[in-house]
């Protein structure tokens, strides 16, 4: 099938997606999203500090699993993946020029979706120099498809002095709503802090994980003082806690908290901290992202529960 066919590219993915969510939502999966939910009840919300916007506390990171080409079998299943951050209420998908297709994906997918996305969407820019920044924030509103941006943010606080000052009036001018920084290595902690304490920011995008600590020394306490929302990236660490904890038995009181694996064990434990906004597991898995989701649902973690996970994995 080809344009010569008549169709136009839209209409191929409509199509795609189409065939895409019966094959992606057998019974199977779509049984494993209605277990995971909480009778109607949406997914819990945090309160983004500087404007008091509630924001649901598990989103989906589209690094790697978004980064596909859509002749590949691995992007069948992304609006899948879509359909099951939504069902169970989250809204916050986060990109980056740095992950290849996935901005171009995502707005692809998003402007077929019905009824209409209720997407959080957060991107970044990531480039040297305040001409290339533009140029590179534009691309992403064309490949997002969008007018608004959500969330823009300076990727890994690259020439992050030259791009602020343009965050900033493209947030005057409506086009963007909330501007912030990224990270994901403790190495980086005190440059994060210094621009922290010397830039009013809306979020934080930073590595927070039940194995990677040590940003609940200083940066999430600032955060809370500086009315800072956290995104916590990278939140199975680097790939080996899920790892280690798969085969063991979950703790006895995680059905009291609404947990049913690891992975959203791993999660709640984030999320348990309450300097957190949201949480932001990448996957291109729809029933990887019903599990991930179900964090977001039942008790917060008690301080006892905490160090029993934390006692656990050290």
């Amino acid at each position: 099938m080809s344009h010569a066919d008549g169709f136009t590219r839209r209409e191929i993915l409509t199509l795609a997606a189409g065939v895409s969510a019966v094959f992606t939502f057998a019974p199977s999966v779509a049984q494993t999203v209605l277990a995971t939910g909480t009778g109607g009840k949406t997914m819990q919300t945090r309160a983004i500090p500087s404007s008091n916007e509630p924001l649901p506390v598990v989103g989906l990171g589209t690094y790697r699993g978004f980064d596909v080409s859509p002749e590949d079998a691995a992007y069948k299943p992304l609006p899948g993946v879509l359909r099951a951050l939504f069902e169970k209420g989250g809204t916050v998908i986060d990109s980056s020029p740095m992950y290849g297709r996935a901005e171009e994906n995502t707005g692809e997918l998003l402007s077929i979706h019905e009824p209409r996305s209720p997407a959080f969407l957060a991107t970044k820019v990531w480039t040297r120099g305040r001409e290339e920044g533009i140029a590179q924030m534009e691309q992403s509103f064309k490949l997002l498809q969008t007018d608004r941006i959500d969330l823009m943010q300076i990727h890994n606080l690259l020439d992050w002095q030259i791009h602020l000052p343009t965050l900033r009036h493209m947030k005057e001018q409506g086009r963007i709503r909330y501007i912030g920084i990224t990270h994901y290595t403790s190495s980086a902690y005190e440059e994060v802090e210094a621009v922290l304490k010397a830039e009013q920011l809306d979020f934080l995008q930073i590595n927070y994980a039940l194995d990677d600590r040590d940003v609940e020394k200083r940066i999430l306490p600032l955060c809370r003082e500086r009315g800072v929302a956290v995104i916590c990236n990278r939140p199975f660490g680097g790939g080996g806690l899920l790892g280690r904890l798969n085969g063991k038995p979950l703790p006895g009181w995680a059905a009291q908290v609404g947990v049913k694996t690891w992975p959203q064990m791993a999660l709640k434990f984030l999320l348990s901290h309450t300097a957190v906004t949201c949480v932001i597991p990448g996957t291109g898995n729809p029933r990887y992202m019903a599990e991930n989701a179900g964090a977001g649902f039942g008790p917060a973690l008690t301080d006892a529960q905490r160090y029993q996970l934390i006692a656990l994995v050290e």
